[in-house]
């Protein structure tokens, strides 16, 4: 028997990057393999006049199923350097 249809929902993963120059091209492949979900994303210097090392914040909105936004937040979560929190808004 075929799976059902999953429901797609709005859900935003915050994602804490500690060094952006160091942890950005692991995070970059994972949002741009699931780009197809995203519908907007924000990125957010968190030390304004950071040269070297610096933390950054990314902030993305999805239109996804429950299991696809948890799969995603997981796999960011699994980078050294990266915490990730999503939230399902509808």
């Amino acid at each position: 028997m075929p799976s059902k249809k999953q429901k797609l929902r709005l859900a935003t993963i915050t994602i804490l990057v500690k060094d952006r120059q160091k942890n950005s091209l692991e995070v970059n492949r994972i949002l741009t393999e699931n780009g197809h979900l995203i519908l907007a994303r924000l990125g957010v210097n968190v030390q304004r006049h950071c040269i070297a090392h610096c933390t950054a914040m990314i902030m993305v909105a999805l239109e996804a199923s429950a299991k696809d936004v948890s799969r995603i937040t997981k796999e960011l979560n699994k980078l050294y350097g990266i915490a990730a929190k999503s939230l399902l808004l509808a």
